[in-house]
């Protein structure tokens, strides 16, 4: 990703040490960190300093070969695989690095397959955004964050954005805020502010409105996990986006690689389902005028919150999905034949 025109990755493990961009100081200001063993990596990914499915992955993968170096591995394992339940990159990358003969060497190879599939991604998501006859902007309405900082490199909603951008194509990005988080607000803008991509910030709920008034051409989000028939899990609100997209009329894709899919997970019933803590529904991280952020209570003070993270929407929602393999159908005879 470009951050004041210097490329960076999201995450990378350099000696002993994991290091990550601190996305929950951004946008505000810009910090890399320091994960020196397993333990401060995994509270990384709880708590949120990083995030993303492949972005988690990749981070689970460094924190078990960190454990591994540290002779750690059994209850390692365990403390990595219970920071996020829901996304499935996290037990994917464990695993393989869990039985890795060069636990380092592996964690590595999972960071830069994720590269190369976010890469192919955008090859494969760029054609369905076109250049209208007119000259207008094709506009995309996005979902949280599935971009540079969700994965290693390049993103999986985001990729065919900026590879289309990088093509001449004329477009602009509706951007849900992605409460309670503001991923989209927070991160999701801030990718596209250094890309020089034109968009802007809209209220969850305002989804359905320029879908309505004809103004979204194109809906792609992310998933944290896809079952064998084509359910996906992903940040919560994209269920309702689905919905109105089908009355509307939009096409509604689902970008995401391979190592996404949960071929054990029959269906989206079965995918269990993040809570978290009340207060990122009753309060919000703010910059103060000393420049400093601070949390701020924006709910009644007497009441309490429910926070799911993720919702899980339904295959027959969903036009297509966008993998590393090219796009396919969100039904299981597709899905099955990408793993044949």
């Amino acid at each position: 990703m470009l951050v004041n025109r210097k490329p960076y990755l999201t995450i990378w493990m350099q000696g002993s040490s994991v290091f990550m961009i601190d996305q929950n100081k951004l946008p505000f200001s810009f910090e890399i960190i320091e994960c020196k063993n397993y333990r401060q990596t995994a509270e990384a990914i709880k708590n949120m300093t990083i995030r993303g499915a492949g972005a988690i992955g990749a981070a689970a993968g460094f924190a078990m070969a960190q454990a591994l170096n540290e002779k750690e591995a059994a209850n390692a394992k365990q403390t990595i695989e219970s920071t996020r339940p829901t996304a499935n990159q996290l037990f994917y990358a464990v695993n393989r690095v869990y039985k890795a003969s060069d636990p380092k060497k592996e964690a590595q190879k999972i960071a830069d397959e994720d590269v190369q599939a976010c890469k192919k991604i955008g090859e494969f998501g760029k054609d369905l955004i076109k250049n209208k006859t007119d000259g207008s902007s094709f506009n995309i309405e996005t979902h949280c964050n599935a971009g540079w900082l969700a994965f290693v490199d390049w993103g999986t909603a985001t990729s065919p954005i900026y590879m289309a951008q990088r093509s001449g194509k004329k477009i602009f990005v509706y951007v849900d805020e992605t409460r309670p988080r503001n991923q989209g607000a927070r991160l999701t803008a801030w990718e596209l502010k250094n890309e020089n991509i034109p968009h802007a910030i809209i209220p969850d709920n305002a989804g359905a409105y320029y879908m309505q008034k004809g103004e979204i051409d194109l809906i792609i989000v992310g998933a944290d996990r896809i079952a064998a028939n084509g359910d996906i899990a992903n940040k919560i609100g994209t269920l309702e986006k689905a919905i109105a997209a089908k009355e509307f009329g939009v096409h509604f894709y689902v970008a995401a690689p391979l190592s996404t899919f949960d071929l054990k997970c029959k269906s989206g019933s079965e995918i269990v389902i993040e809570e978290r803590s009340e207060e990122e529904v009753l309060y919000q991280t703010v910059l103060t005028k000393s420049n400093k952020l601070e949390k701020v209570l924006v709910a009644n003070p007497n009441s309490h919150a429910k926070n799911p993270a993720f919702d899980v929407t339904p295959a027959k929602f969903i036009s297509g999905i966008i993998t590393e393999k090219g796009i396919i159908r969100a039904k299981s005879s597709d899905i099955a034949k990408l793993f044949r």
